[in-house]
């Protein structure tokens, strides 16, 4: 089963390709989902329309490629159900295909995602969030860098950018864009997020 790629704000670029259409079933979904409402609330996934700006995942299993992440054009605002997520297998980053298992598609950063987790096996989170405070902050720990130029979102230009820069930190800023925070858990990914904006308000 495939889907087309749609070009429209806070669509997907790729393909997705659905090997089945079963949602997620993993214990871990209600702490993930627990997080999108933090994130809601401080505004680091901000409304576009009826849907969040933002996407979060957790890697399945250590060392392995699959991850479940917030489906696209999803509202974090109201309780998410399981559907609202997505089992992302694989990703073919050269032809823009995404390997997935729901009812809708990823997240419009799924492969994104899918490149972080390939070149940092010590991550096993990765939250992407937006934030006018951090892209501000000109006193951020000097640890924490900044891809080069911007990009659209969803774009492979755009994980290139973040790998070419990634190296072993585990907060990345997106210039003019948004920002990734990565973590050995769902807690220590979201929790860095919310310490940066933090420092960053302290300015």
């Amino acid at each position: 089963m495939e889907k087309p790629a749609r070009e429209i704000h806070g669509g997907v670029k790729f393909r997705t390709e659905f090997l089945s259409a079963a949602a997620p079933a993993d214990a871990r979904l209600e702490e993930l989902k627990a997080w999108c409402a933090e994130f809601h609330k401080r505004n680091f996934a901000p409304p576009y329309g009826e849907f969040s700006q933002g996407n979060l995942s957790f890697r399945i299993r250590p060392g392995g490629d699959a991850f479940v992440i917030s489906g696209s054009q999803v509202g974090w605002k109201d309780r998410l159900t399981d559907d609202k997520f997505v089992t992302v297998q694989n990703c073919d980053l050269q032809n823009g295909i995404v390997y997935a298992n729901g009812t809708r598609d990823p997240s419009s950063e799924s492969m994104l995602h899918f490149a972080i987790y390939r070149a940092r096996k010590d991550v096993q989170a990765v939250f992407h969030g937006h934030s006018p405070e951090i892209l501000r902050c000109v006193d951020r720990p000097p640890d924490i860098p900044e891809t080069r130029e911007k990009h659209s979102y969803g774009s492979i230009e755009l994980v290139q950018s973040v790998i070419e820069v990634l190296g072993d930190a585990d907060f990345v800023i997106m210039k003019r864009h948004g920002f990734v925070s990565l973590g050995k858990t769902m807690e220590e990914a979201g929790k860095r997020a919310i310490e940066t904006h933090r420092l960053c308000l302290q300015e």
